[in-house]
């Protein structure tokens, strides 16, 4: 159902990236039908309570159990699903309300007795379960497990058609028939029913996330008899009536049912949460009485507040209402707004506080039914944590990723989220908020990099070296600088400053789509969908091909989100590109087919393309409708050549949410080749720009690194100009910066910027002199962790488990490297330190040999340690060190590769992570 607390639905993969969802069109085993299902996340979960009908003798094991089936006996439409399993030849529907499933099972003529399965035992690491026959066609059981939801709780009630004749239970590999209630981590039900007359088989399943009554309660209010075809029909119709807020005619056959399809998808999630009676459980994992909203689950937010969110305050503005709410209760119950939640755990999956846009954009546009200075409060409670990086970001203005990963896109995200707040504070009448918050909404600009035109990371107070924009790296999240080097929806006009001027910033656009779509590092199958650079296939990409729009160059945009809808958005199996990500990717389509995009929420406008049908009627939540209309001069037209919005000559290239949301017709007139005067004046441009209480962006150190054995050369640079510099040295009176000095010791170096009355945040560059020796390592070393070259593993500086921060080097194989300490020595001790973390395959190594040589010739054994990989330790840093009683001038270490990890992971070869080489 649209928005259900069940999802019910075959699965046929077990696990894997792109097993997220149960279902892959490619399998032809099917293990089960679950009643919990994620829409394309990417991650892991759900799959709970299977049901398999058979025949015949008991199996334990899901690959003995599984049924072959094909797609040729297989029918999906919303609300419904049937297939043949071809094992014993049973047909098997299903149905569901929002709180329960519903089964029928058909089984051939010939069929004596049939059988049910039952395993609370599949997909993720149960932590406890429980069975209880509670009568002759009833029972009620608990799932507790652990998988992306640390403590994901489903409790159920079952009702067959029929009386249960026989019952088997498995434990643990132990059959248990002489009781009617057992409970443990590993547990299975065979149900036998004898067949006569009739050959269906029909069981009713509800679930809940408070207790086996409130599952019976739910079940009970929603099928509370067995009319399969009745309950079939109801879900059909809410489906029609939810995607029967859109009303498309034209296009091609294809084109109309991707569109749909595309609706689908966004009514899957967030799912509903909450029992009949009103109660939920929340982010404490506590239960709680009715509140007077309805509560949900399943937030991806760093995805679905681009389109999804923004789409719903059109179609769904009361649901948006609920799902504010429900932020403000986790807020209240779990100390914080969400993340990414599910199932009333917190995973903190992906970046930012995206809650807060979606707040913010529904505020703004007259959605109620909250209390703002509450809303206000949650908001800033969050911004103004530690968490992830938040500390450094509210003392620099930035976050460098010696501090915390994926250092770029945070600072990005956090200063859009910054902006919503303040946007929100402004519409309360907050001055004080505002300002804050407006400030630190410019923080972005301390990350770009002028000379390059990207934003870039930085260590400390210095870009990182080497820069690869196409590279996938520790810096950004699940993109490069390519695709965050537009990431600044909220100050447009302030990033096409920073790149020089529209004619620069236009230039740049162009070569976004234009370059080799060819990416360096990381291989992430989330980033897809390429045009150049551009990547469809996730979200920090969503919005850049509108922002032609901005700079008068709307032609661009009509031709790029069309070649978009064209080439990525597809009627087959696997016409959808990149993950449906809880119903984002969806989203973006259903605008750009409109003709309209929220380039950035808050702002109550939406930037306007060619839309993909002759007409589009959206059904406004009082009854109102909002037309959208397409003249074609030929079937291939896709080109603006005017507009009319009420009969009304409209010349703008946006459009706002009052003009929508009050009804009425937008009318485009398209052709066949652009019209490059349409949204070239500035007045018909969209515009978003922070014009109020400006920012200074923070100095920076030159140079590609802050070792040296000598003495370093000290130059401070700003990306502004007529600024005055002032530094001080470890602590000292801060001085004017004139001309670049030498230190000869290590130093900690504070630096900020003044111009007139402004002054940048402080930043603040350690330097390091080296000690007297060097290193040389014969190994390769992989070019994403390099800690900045063979000298970091000299530096002092030793790693920590922000194990991407830029202080670890990473070696696919072996490591050999060489000391020379300049003279003979006494040595004391000799170690290395490593990092484990079976999570991305990093393991100790097996093997750490030292050697000694006077003459670097000649070695002979200092001492060996051997290691051994522990599974119940998975993140571990450890120094490997031996106790010496020689003299050298050159010492060797050999660290041998850790290997694999078991067999599930043999096709992901471990690295090394080295941190430091000490001796002595």
């Amino acid at each position: 159902m649209p928005f259900g607390m069940v999802q019910l639905s075959p699965d046929t993969r077990l696990n894997g990236w792109d097993g997220a969802s149960g279902y892959h069109y490619s399998d032809s085993l099917i293990y089960g039908f679950s009643h919990t299902h994620l829409s394309g996340t990417g991650a892991v979960d759900y799959g709970d309570i299977l049901l398999l009908p058979f025949t015949g003798t008991a199996k334990w094991n899901s690959v003995e159990y599984a049924s072959a089936f094909s797609h040729n006996n297989e029918s999906a439409s919303p609300g419904y699903y049937s297939v043949f399993l071809k094992k014993k030849n049973i047909k098997v529907e299903l149905t569901a309300t929002e709180r329960a499933g519903f089964h029928r099972y058909t089984f051939p003529e010939t069929t004596k007795e049939a059988e049910v399965l039952i395993d609370l035992q599949h997909r993720d690491e149960v932590l406890e379960s429980s069975f209880k026959i509670t009568s002759s066609n009833e029972i009620q059981g608990y799932r507790r497990s652990k998988a992306w939801a640390k403590d994901q709780r489903v409790y159920f009630d079952l009702k067959f058609d029929r009386p249960i004749k026989e019952f088997l239970f498995r434990k643990e590999n132990e059959d248990l028939s002489e009781t009617k209630f057992v409970e443990g981590k590993d547990l299975k039900l065979v149900l036998k029913f004898d067949f006569k007359g009739l050959k269906t088989l029909q069981v009713k399943v509800g679930i809940s996330a408070i207790s086996e009554e409130g599952a019976r309660l739910n079940l009970n209010s929603e099928i509370p008899n067995w009319d399969f075809e009745q309950v079939k029909l109801s879900a059909k119709q809410a489906w029609n009536k939810v995607l029967g807020k859109v009303e498309v005619e034209g296009g091609t056959s294809d084109q109309q049912i991707t569109f749909y399809t595309a609706l689908y998808h966004t009514y899957l999630s967030p799912n509903l949460y909450q029992d009949v009676d009103g109660r939920f459980r929340s982010t404490d994992l506590q239960v709680h009485p009715p509140e007077g909203f309805v509560n949900y689950t399943v937030f991806s937010l760093w995805d679905t507040y681009r389109a999804f969110h923004p789409l719903m305050t059109i179609l769904e503005p009361k649901r948006t209402a609920d799902w504010i709410k429900t932020f403000l209760a986790q807020n209240k119950y779990g100390g914080m707004l969400p993340v990414w939640e599910l199932s009333g755990n917190e995973t903190f999956t992906m970046i930012g506080y995206h809650s807060i846009p979606v707040i913010a954009d529904a505020w703004l546009k007259g959605i109620r039914g909250f209390d703002p200075n509450g809303a206000l409060k949650a908001m800033t409670d969050y911004a103004e944590s530690k968490r992830f990086g938040l500390g450094a970001y509210q003392k620099q203005g930035y976050v460098s990723n010696d501090q915390e990963p994926e250092s770029v896109s945070k600072t990005l995200e956090y200063s859009f989220d910054d902006w919503c707040i303040a946007q929100f504070a402004k519409s309360i009448r907050n001055q004080d908020v505002y300002k804050k918050y407006i400030q630190r909404a410019q923080y972005y600009r301390n990350l770009f990099d002028v000379g390059s035109r990207h934003f870039r990371g930085k260590k400390q107070a210095q870009w990182y070296y080497p820069f690869d924009p196409s590279e996938i790296n520790a810096f950004y999240t699940e993109g490069n600088a390519w695709q965050y080097s537009f990431a600044v929806p909220h100050d447009i006009g302030g990033m096409i400053k920073l790149f020089g001027g529209e004619a620069p910033f236009s230039n740049s656009l162009d070569s976004l789509f234009s370059v080799s779509s060819q990416t360096t590092g990381f291989k992430l199958e989330d980033v897809s969908g390429f045009i150049g650079q551009y990547a469809q296939g996730n979200e920090p990409s969503h919005h850049i091909a509108y922002l032609y729009n901005y700079i008068g160059k709307a032609w661009k945009t009509q031709e790029l989100v069309s070649r978009i809808m064209g080439d990525f958005y597809k009627n087959s199996p696997d016409g959808l590109i990149g993950n449906e990500d809880c119903g984002q990717m969806s989203a973006w389509y259903i605008f750009s087919a409109l003709g309209l995009y929220p380039v950035c929420p808050g702002t109550g406008e939406y930037i306007l393309s060619s839309p993909l049908f002759d007409r589009a009627i959206v059904h406004l939540a009082d009854g109102k409708t909002f037309t959208i209309e397409a003249t074609h001069k030929s079937p291939h037209s896709l080109y603006i050549n005017s507009l009319k919005l009420n009969k009304e000559n409209y010349s703008r290239t946006f459009l706002s949410h009052a003009d929508l949301i009050n009804g009425g017709t937008l009318h485009f007139d398209l052709g066949d080749s652009p019209d490059l005067k349409f949204g070239r004046n500035e007045k018909d441009r969209p515009v978003t720009e922070i014009r109020d209480f400006p920012v200074l962006p923070t100095p920076y150190f030159t140079g590609s690194t802050f070792r040296f054995r000598e003495k370093q050369k000290i130059n401070i640079s700003s990306p502004e100009k007529n600024v005055e510099i002032y530094y001080r040295l470890d602590s000292l009176e801060f001085k004017k910066f004139l001309k670049p000095f030498a230190v000869k010791q290590s130093a900690s170096i504070e630096a900020y910027a003044v111009r007139e009355r402004l002054s940048s945040n402080v930043v603040t560059q350690k330097f390091i002199r080296l000690p007297d020796a060097t290193i040389s390592v014969s190994t390769p070393v992989n070019t994403m962790y390099t800690a900045g070259g063979a000298d970091a593993l000299l530096d002092g500086i030793l790693g920590t488990f922000n194990w991407r921060n830029g202080d670890w080097q990473s070696y696919p194989g072996d490591f050999e490297a060489v000391v020379d300490l300049r003279k003979l020595k006494k040595l004391n001790h000799v170690s290395l330190q490593v990092y484990q973390n079976s999570g991305p395959s990093i393991l100790f190594p097996k093997e750490v040999i030292f050697q000694g040589s006077i003459d670097g010739h000649r070695y002979f054994p200092l001492g060996k340690v051997l290691t051994k990989f522990e599974k119940d330790v998975p993140e571990a840093i450890k120094n490997i060190e031996v106790e010496v009683k020689s003299k050298a001038r050159y010492i060797k270490i050999k660290a041998i590769n850790g290997g694999t990890i078991g067999e599930e992971r043999a096709h992901h070869p471990s690295r090394l992570f080295i941190s430091e080489v000490i001796v002595n």
